[in-house]
């Protein structure tokens, strides 16, 4: 009974950090299930939800010792680019000679792998309040879930109505991948922590305004291609 009240207080902390650090997920996962049927949106959430939580446990888990690791983070940031720019395009594309089984799957992948891009600064700090306890850190992650899916659910309403926000979304994940870029252990051996840190706002913007700018260059020219053909 000693050890219930600082059991707790971890277990909360637990919860509060992945909250906090879930906010990019939820956006991934609202953009990836965006375009599902409206009878496969909450099975996408549901599922994504569970891989990205799944994800977080296996990462914090395994993934800490690699993170030292030079050009893990700027290929994990480069991957994540790619992946901000596919969903910008996926407001463009049209998709209904997709399947449908075949577009949830998709979304779910496409949250997998985004998840496992992102979850590689996260957890470092849930793995700092869970220390050995591998069952506790399991339980804060799984309680999570559900204000996960919540979250995604709230923000594919928003991108329903305002369609603008995709484009917010796809930026906040370039932003994501700029910060993660930049502090790659290589990087900072090389140039040093203070230029880093100064340079990082930097770096994200840049990679905030390239996906932005690069998802509007393929937007155009997806939509030059039936003018043309039809020429």
């Amino acid at each position: 009974m000693e050890n219930l009240g600082p059991e707790l207080l971890k277990l909360l902390q637990i919860i509060w950090i992945n909250l906090i650090l879930s906010g990019d997920n939820a956006v991934v996962i609202a953009m990836a299930c965006r375009g599902l049927p409206a009878n496969k949106q909450r099975s996408g959430m549901i599922i994504g939800a569970l891989v990205a939580v799944a994800l977080r446990i296996v990462f914090t888990i395994i993934v800490a010792t690699l993170l030292s690791t030079p050009f893990l983070k700027m290929a994990g940031a480069l991957l994540l680019l790619w992946i901000a720019v596919k969903l910008v395009q996926g407001e463009e594309e049209q998709g209904g000679h997709v399947k449908e089984t075949d577009r949830l799957w998709h979304a779910v992948r496409t949250v997998a792998i985004a998840d496992a891009v992102m979850s590689l600064d996260n957890v470092l700090a849930i793995a700092a309040v869970a220390k050995d306890s591998t069952p506790l850190l399991i339980i804060g992650l799984a309680i999570s879930i559900p204000l996960i899916i919540a979250g995604a659910a709230l923000i594919m309403r928003l991108l329903a109505a305002f369609p603008i926000l995709v484009w917010a979304g796809a930026g906040l994940l370039g932003w994501v991948a700029g910060e993660m870029f930049i502090s790659d252990p290589w990087l900072v051996q090389q140039l040093g922590p203070a230029f880093v840190h100064t340079w990082e706002l930097w770096a994200a913007g840049f990679c905030a305004a390239l996906v932005i700018g690069l998802g509007y260059v393929l937007s155009r020219r997806a939509h030059g291609k039936p003018v043309e053909q039809e020429a």
